[in-house]
């Protein structure tokens, strides 16, 4: 066998999340993505497979429980924009003046 790769948590963590900002970044597509997730899959030794695949749920578990977090968050800020009702700027309190004298000892 060829060229094998690392099975650590931190490894595949690092692998998903490049993963990940390659589709965002717009370098990879969805197809790239899983095309690149079978290499890597098939560079894992059968032997470490197990923990590898332990690993990637744990990670993807976590990662989409952040996007659902995330997404509940803006929801919750977005619904409590549409709520809520903007208060005008409050105007400035101006004084009648009746006569240019009157201005003119104001300055």
């Amino acid at each position: 066998m060829g060229q094998e790769v690392s099975v650590s948590l931190q490894a595949v963590k690092t692998k998903v999340y490049k993963l990940i900002d390659a589709l965002i970044e717009g370098a990879k597509t969805e197809a790239e993505v899983q095309e690149s997730i079978r290499r890597w899959w098939k560079l894992i030794h059968p032997v470490d497979r197990a923990v590898a695949h332990k690993y990637l749920e744990l990670v993807l578990q976590r990662s989409n429980a952040c996007l659902e977090a995330m997404n509940d968050g803006l929801q919750t800020v977005s619904e409590s924009r549409a709520v809520a009702v903007p208060t005008p700027p409050k105007a400035p309190k101006l004084h009648p003046v009746t006569n240019q004298t009157q201005i003119s000892s104001l300055l």
